[in-house]
């Protein structure tokens, strides 16, 4: 990138100081990029700032100094050419609803955040262009395999970024991408962020099936059946199967559901053993999208007529009481059906 380009963007407001926000606000801070982290936390704003760590979320890393933690919106968006929101999906609509006060109209709006809107069921573009007044199609997602303590350590990442602005996925490309930190971009924002959401189910799923001790077949078949599921609901809604056997879909699935960096897995895993459900978001300290986005999954596949299995089973698992085995035994016992599904 040239110094001498109309477009280059260099400063960006991160939203918010979470493991993913944060990385993310690294990778930018070593694009040469001034970063304002926003967090509520003054505490935490103040040990970013005076000792370059982010310890509750990435411990043992020194941020760049080019990274500075604000608890203010207007200071975080003061001349901010990229606006990059990582707030938990339950937080979106308010964060943004802050933001838009002092969002300037040529700022870039990118979103990274895998889940769906409780309640209304809304994805992420469609949140963030109600509240902060601008076309949906403008706003661009990140997504693809990309676990934060691998990405703020610099180890080779690659992902996508998705708008229906072309021009605005190149340039968040051109924002994000590095020699450690490879960026495609897509037009297919529906695909890239049903499968970002989905496939955090298909994970607590995978962890379910670790902690009760079964072996690699049951979670090859898992992985396999989940994609299917993902790409069920991601056409069903508008989006192009071809997305889903991208880095967005297969391969954010695959990473999600093997990696001990996941919490969607490692909270599977501990209710294998009858940890209840809220002592187990205790036990993780940080936001397990997958439980939220599985109670929105379920009413999507009823609204959209499409059939989730695996979700519906973590659905009864989750909230209707039923045992993890239970809903193996349910899985395992379906009818009879055809692996290869017409998708139209």
């Amino acid at each position: 990138m040239s110094d001498g380009n109309p477009d280059l963007i260099r400063r960006a407001a991160v939203f918010v100081a979470g493991s993913w926000g944060t990385a993310l606000a690294s990778v930018l801070a070593d694009n040469g990029f001034e970063v304002k982290l926003w967090t509520r936390n003054a505490d935490q704003a103040k040990r970013i700032n005076n000792e370059q760590e982010n310890p509750k979320y990435l411990p043992g890393v020194k941020l760049s100094a080019s990274l500075k933690a604000t608890t203010d919106m207007e200071d975080a968006l003061l001349d901010a050419e990229l606006a990059l929101f990582v707030a938990p999906s339950a937080a979106m609509r308010e964060v943004a609803k802050q933001a838009s006060a002092f969002m300037g109209e040529r700022t870039l709006v990118v979103h990274a955040t895998k889940g769906f809107e409780t309640g209304s069921l809304k994805r992420m573009t469609t949140v963030l262009a109600e509240e902060l007044n601008r076309s949906v199609d403008s706003i661009a997602v990140l997504s693809g395999p990309s676990h934060a303590e691998e990405v703020i350590r610099k180890q080779p990442t690659t992902v996508v970024v998705a708008s229906a602005d072309q021009q605005a996925a190149e340039k968040a490309q051109d924002a994000f991408m590095n020699g450690y930190f490879r960026v495609y971009t897509n037009q297919d924002v529906v695909g890239v962020e049903v499968a970002g959401a989905i496939k955090n189910i298909i994970a607590l799923g995978a962890g379910l099936s670790d902690g009760l001790g079964f072996g690699d077949n049951a979670k090859a078949a898992l992985i396999t059946r989940g994609l299917a599921e993902i790409s069920r609901l991601g056409v069903a809604m508008g989006a192009s199967p071809l997305t889903f056997a991208g880095l967005a879909g297969v391969g954010d699935l695959v990473v999600t559901c093997t990696s001990k960096h996941s919490r969607n897995w490692r909270a599977g895993s501990m209710l294998a053993d009858g940890t209840p459900l809220d002592d187990v978001l205790d036990k993780m300290g940080m936001v397990v999208e997958g439980v939220k986005t599985t109670r929105a999954a379920h009413e999507l596949s009823s609204r959209y007529d499409v059939e989730m299995p695996i979700t519906s089973q973590l659905y009864q698992v989750l909230f209707a009481g039923s045992s993890p085995r239970t809903a193996v035994e349910n899985l395992m016992g379906r009818l009879k059906t055809h692996e290869i599904e017409q998708l139209s």
